[in-house]
């Protein structure tokens, strides 16, 4: 990550985590008072192969202590409806601006992994996080939507690794390294710009 990258991830988080206060306050509020603690949802992820750290996520599902793999069909029963609305807005994802301050991610980028993918693609993701892990990218914009669909159809966390693992993982690298091969600052700025766009868009429906 070049210094510039950085400085811009530090000052940006730092305006919108002030301007956004009260919106994750009255959010956190919300699920404390309808759907009871925990409000934050823990995740390890992959900053690097090697080097793991805790994603923060309000939380949109009930907990479940033997949780593993991404989110499909199979676990749609536990998304609480205050769940629901926060994904469909992301408005989830508003704790990971702390996450950026730390340093584990930056606004755009590959989406953080977990481990058990990356031990299984060791060569896949050797190449993808040389990028540091962010909240958005081109692979989130241009095909997470499609994910979501392709992930919802599946009915036991089987086939939903498996989906993940054939028809999910290869794409989004792809794209991943596209941007790896043509990222700067305008580049990121285009890709912030299209997301919250996209979210905006979702929020009118």
């Amino acid at each position: 990550m070049t210094l510039g990258k950085r400085l811009f991830d530090i000052l940006f988080a730092i305006a919108l985590g002030i301007l956004l206060l009260p919106v994750m306050a009255l959010l956190a509020l919300v699920i404390l008072v309808r759907d009871g603690r925990p409000v934050f949802y823990l995740s390890e992820r992959m900053q690097t192969p090697e080097q793991a750290f805790r994603l923060v996520k309000f939380r949109t599902m009930t907990e479940n202590a033997n949780d593993q793999g991404v989110s499909g069909g199979d676990k749609s029963k536990r998304i609480t409806t205050t769940g629901v609305m926060l994904r469909r807005t992301r408005l989830d994802e508003l704790p990971q601006l702390w996450n950026i301050l730390k340093g584990d991610m930056s606004f755009v980028g590959p989406r953080p992994p977990l481990r058990l993918y990356v031990e299984d693609f060791p060569h896949t993701y050797a190449r993808v996080l040389r990028n540091r892990p962010g909240v958005t990218g081109l692979a989130s914009l241009h095909f997470h939507e499609h994910e979501a669909r392709l992930l919802a159809s599946c009915q036991t966390a089987k086939e939903t690794d498996r989906v993940y693992r054939r028809r999910c993982i290869p794409r989004k690298a792809r794209l991943d390294l596209i941007y790896q091969k043509h990222r700067n600052i305008c580049f990121d700025l285009l890709i912030l710009f299209k997301t919250l766009a996209s979210v905006l868009r979702k929020r009118g429906k």
